[in-house]
C-alpha cells in the first residue's frame, strides 16, 4: 500500500491526478499539497499545506504523512511577466522537493517535465524521442526552467539512485477546463501561422496523464519517458477542423509585432514565441508503451476531438 504526496494538487492536472490515485485499491493514503484550498476538494483526499518555493516545512510534512512517493507537479505552466517567480517555482521548488524526498527517504518521486524541455529548434528531429539531447531555449524562460530542472534530476539519479524517478515529457494536455496559451491560438476568429512551418502539436487528454502518473506512483518502471498521444495535428488540421482560415505570416515580421507588442505592454509574449509556434516538439510515444507499459486511450487528434466537445464555442462547425 503507496501513501503519496501530490505537489500542486489543488491545480488542474494535481486535482486529477489525485482522485485517479484515490480510486487505486493499492493507494492507501492520498496527500493533495498547494498553496491554496481546492476549488472543489475530493472525498479520500487529505489536502496539506505545501509550498515548494520554501525548503522549510517540506522534510515535515512528508514524514508527518510518512510519505513513501512524491508526484511533483507544481510549476507555473502560462508565462508572465514575474520570470524570478516562476524560477522560484519551477526550478528553486523542484530542487527543494527533491532534497526533502532524499531527507525523508522517500522512494519514488514521479516529475511532470515537459515537451518543452528539448526546445524549440529548427534542426530538433521530425519525431523527438528520449534519447535526443533536452536543450531547452534561453530565451524561453518555461522552457529553460524544464531543462534545468532535468539536468538536476539526472545529478540525482547519479548522486542518490535510492530515490527512483519516473520523469515524463509532457505533450499538449487538453481537459473540459483547459485554458492556456495554446487553447488561445484557437480562439480567434483566424488561426495564426508561421510561413513555410506546419507546426506540429502533440496533444494528450488529462484522464491519460493522470492514470499514466498514478501507474507511476504505485509501480512501473523508473525511467524517462514521452507523455502524449499517438500521432501529430498541424496547424492547418486544426483550421479546417475549426472552420477558420490560418493567417500565415512571415517570421521576421511576427517577430517584429510581438518585439513591439511587449514594449507597449499589450502581450506577455515576445519574439522567441515565434520558435515556439515555429519549431513543435513533436513527441514520439513508443517508449511510453513498449517499457513503462501505457498506451494513451486518445490520440492527438482524439484528444483535439474531445476537447473541442467540451469547448462548443471555438469551432465554427
Amino acid at each position: 500500500m503507496t501513501r503519496v504526496l501530490v505537489t500542486g494538487g489543488a491545480g488542474f492536472l494535481g486535482s486529477h491526478v489525485a482522485a485517479a490515485l484515490v480510486e487505486r485499491d493499492d493507494v492507501e493514503l492520498v496527500v493533495a499539497g498547494d498553496v491554496r484550498p481546492p476549488e472543489h476538494p475530493l472525498e479520500g483526499v487529505v489536502y496539506d499545506d505545501c509550498d515548494v518555493t520554501r525548503a522549510s516545512g517540506l522534510v515535515a510534512l512528508l514524514q508527518r504523512h510518512e510519505i513513501d512517493v512524491v508526484v511533483h507537479l507544481a510549476a507555473i505552466v502560462n508565462p508572465g511577466r514575474d520570470h524570478d517567480l516562476e524560477y522560484r517555482v519551477d526550478v528553486d521548488g523542484s530542487r527543494h522537493v527533491l532534497e526533502a524526498c532524499v531527507e525523508a527517504r522517500v522512494g519514488r518521486i514521479v516529475v511532470s517535465s515537459s515537451g518543452a524541455a528539448y526546445g524549440y529548434h529548427a534542426d530538433s528531429p521530425e519525431w523527438l524521442r528520449e534519447s535526443d539531447p533536452v536543450r531547452g531555449n534561453d530565451e524561453f524562460p518555461y522552457a529553460r526552467h524544464k531543462r534545468l530542472v532535468e539536468e538536476m534530476l539526472a545529478e540525482y539519479r547519479t548522486d542518490h539512485p535510492e530515490l527512483e524517478q519516473v520523469v515524463f515529457r509532457i505533450g499538449t494536455i487538453l481537459g473540459p477546463t483547459v485554458r492556456n496559451q495554446i487553447t488561445a491560438l484557437w480562439d480567434g476568429p483566424a488561426i495564426l501561422g508561421v510561413r513555410g512551418s506546419e507546426s506540429p502539436f502533440v496533444f494528450v487528454w488529462v484522464d491519460d496523464v493522470a492514470e499514466a502518473m498514478a501507474r507511476a506512483a504505485t509501480g512501473g518502471p523508473p525511467g524517462i519517458y514521452n507523455l502524449a498521444g499517438d500521432g501529430r495535428v498541424t496547424v492547418h488540421e486544426i483550421a479546417r477542423r475549426l472552420g477558420k482560415p490560418v493567417v500565415t505570416v512571415p517570421a521576421g515580421l511576427l517577430a517584429f509585432a510581438l518585439r513591439i507588442g511587449r514594449m507597449l505592454r499589450l502581450t506577455v509574449h515576445g519574439p522567441e514565441q515565434v520558435g515556439f509556434l515555429r519549431y513543435r516538439p513533436v513527441l514520439a510515444n513508443d517508449a511510453l508503451k513498449r517499457d513503462f507499459g501505457y498506451a494513451p486511450a486518445l490520440t492527438s487528434a482524439e484528444a483535439f476531438e474531445a476537447y473541442l466537445v467540451t469547448h462548443p464555442g471555438v469551432a465554427r462547425r
